[in-house]
């Protein structure tokens, strides 16, 4: 029995390699067949990639073998035939020196994958942290048809009666264990609560930020984000992504339609919401810069500053990814926002219809997880953009994970001139500090680092915990994990390393932090700035020095500032999926 292929409104990209007689078409077909394919699934077909993460070196993506047999049901029932491609995986928990440097050589990848390939359009499988921005950057560059599956979070953690979330309780029992509060052996016995099933984080880190920012956007179907990964729901949602892909090239439908800037600004939105990762901001600078939609910080504080965070949820709440997927999910706060006329409803998404439509018959289950407006954890919880002499070209601040106390404040310098000085001291009894000092860390943005490092949420020195003390003020170029927690100024832009004015911030310097009115100030003279700035020399500054060779110069080299999404200059903008010809 031959298939017949449906009539498609224009000739598929996919039969500039496999279509007709000639010797070229004859090429691929014959070598492709060597997989024991029927002639038939390479005549007329929609071929679907699927881009898929999976890797044992990155565990929150483990499971995602599974999902792409899903998609792959999905795609035959409607008609399409789908072809699975491995990328590079950048794992949060175990790259080193961070995930951070390989985003861009996991979106190059991407990129190139689906321009060069016989693709008609493409499932973007993802999960960890830096996989669903890579995943968009190099989808956007390209602009097929393309649509995101997400590996759903974790179920949750238990310890003792007490709710565990990964990461989050490290960073909470790691300060405990400083602390004196906790012992070592009861830390390794909380290690078995943290990771207990397939998935990425159960908080609201970077991992659940990005699949909520990805269905925000209107690049993933509706309820994509909260699904835990071994709910069986999960899989549901893979099939019907794979059903959903093939019609999505039927109607041309592209990243560039999607992605527009009311979609940024609803993502925006829903950050604030959720009470996002500080990371979301890097990244979809970095998505907009690919699909040629200007997105600056300032959209970021425009659009986030009178957002309540109504999700409670760690770290900025009490509860996890499971409890907000039962209540309702992302659909719900989207809804909220659409109630609240903080929401361009009319924004395109991959269904083929508005992101109004998609949720404005939803009904929230738990209100004590998504909470009224009036019960709201933060009344303004989108990240704050802050400026001034120490932040030229500016620096971010969660709020809705911050102290309300510490969000007005002045205090005393003490520096630490990388991550190296600040581990090498900050457990030293002599240090001079105390709770209103404010600690700054330096040279650990994207090119210091290099790669821009989640060490900003530095621990506070023993003796600060052993008062009570939790919390403290602190400034870096570094982002810090979306599960941490703390007052906690991060990506200050010019990095040190580049001669920002936080290279030359000296410890005994008076910083003052008001959130507020977005004011970052190192409160000496202009004329003692430039002095200091002209003095700067990136060689004696404590900056890594160039690297000799590899991925790594080039990343130094070609890194883009934290303030406009640390691409590299040469991958911002939409090169299309045009190939050349070619001849064997």
């Amino acid at each position: 029995m031959t298939f017949k292929p449906a009539k498609w409104p224009r000739k598929l990209r996919s039969q500039e390699w496999f279509g007709g007689t000639s010797k070229d078409a004859i090429y691929h077909r014959s070598w492709m067949k060597n997989q024991g394919l029927p002639a038939d699934l390479l005549d007329g077909r929609p071929v679907i990639g699927i881009c898929n993460t999976w890797s044992e070196l990155t565990p929150c993506n483990a499971h995602l073998r599974d999902l792409a047999e899903r998609v792959k049901f999905g795609v035959y029932e409607a008609g399409g035939f789908p072809v699975e491609f491995p990328v590079f995986s950048p794992a949060e928990s175990s790259l080193r020196p961070t995930a951070m440097m390989y985003r861009n050589l996991c979106a190059m990848d991407v990129e190139e994958a689906i321009r060069g390939k016989s693709m008609d359009g493409v499932v973007l499988l993802a999960g960890c942290d830096k996989t669903t921005p890579a995943l968009l950057m190099g989808a956007a560059s390209v602009d097929l048809p393309a649509i995101v599956v997400s590996g759903g979070p974790m179920l949750n953690g238990h310890f003792r009666g007490e709710r565990v979330g990964s990461g989050t309780h490290l960073w909470k029992f790691s300060e405990a264990v400083r602390a004196g509060e906790m012992t070592a052996e009861e830390f390794v016995e909380a290690e078995a609560s943290m990771s207990r099933s397939p998935g990425s984080c159960n908080t609201m880190g970077t991992a659940s930020t990005m699949a909520s920012m990805a269905e925000a956007l209107g690049m993933a179907l509706s309820g994509n984000a909260a699904i835990p990964a071994v709910d069986s729901r999960r899989r549901v949602a893979a099939h019907m992504t794979g059903r959903r892909i093939v019609q999505m090239v039927k109607d041309d439908l592209k990243p560039s339609d999607i992605m527009t800037k009311d979609a940024f600004e609803n993502a925006i939105r829903t950050n604030g919401a959720i009470g996002g990762s500080t990371n979301a901001v890097v990244h979809l600078l970095a998505v907009a810069g690919r699909v040629g939609v200007d997105l600056t910080l300032d959209d970021w504080d425009r659009c986030g500053r009178d957002v309540p965070t109504i999700l409670n949820l760690m770290p900025s709440g009490k509860y996890l990814m499971e409890e907000f997927f039962y209540a309702g999910g992302l659909p719900v706060v989207i809804k909220h926002l659409g109630d609240s006329g903080l929401l361009h409803k009319d924004a395109l998404t991959v269904s083929g219809g508005s992101i109004w439509d998609e949720v404005k018959g939803v009904k929230n289950w738990n209100e004590d997880v998504i909470l009224p407006v009036e019960k709201a954890l933060a009344a303004s919880g989108g990240i704050a953009v802050l400026r001034g002499n120490l932040a030229p070209k500016g620096a971010v601040l969660k709020p809705s994970a911050a102290t309300e106390s510490l969000m007005v404040h002045k205090g005393r310098a003490v520096v630490f001139e990388d991550i190296d000085d600040y581990k090498a001291r900050i457990d030293d009894e002599d240090l001079d500090i105390d709770e209103t000092c404010v600690m700054v860390l330096k040279n650990c943005g994207p090119r210091g680092y290099p790669g821009m490092a989640e060490v900003g949420n530095m621990g506070l020195p023993p003796k600060i915990l052993r008062k009570g003390i939790t919390d403290m003020v602190r400034i870096s170029d570094a982002r810090m994990s979306g599960t941490a927690f703390g007052t906690v100024v991060l990506h200050t832009s010019p990095e040190a390393a580049v001669g920002g004015p936080l290279a030359v911030v000296q410890s005994g310097d008076m910083i003052e932090l008001d959130v507020p009115n977005r004011k970052l100030h190192l409160d000496i003279s202009d004329a003692e700035l430039a002095k200091r700035l002209d003095a700067w020399k990136v060689e004696n500054s404590g900056a890594n020095p160039r690297p000799d060779g590899g991925y790594a110069q080039l990343y130094h080299d070609r890194v883009l500032g934290a303030d406009t999404g640390a691409d590299f200059d040469f991958l911002v903008g939409c090169r299309g999926n045009a190939v050349g010809k070619e001849a064997h």
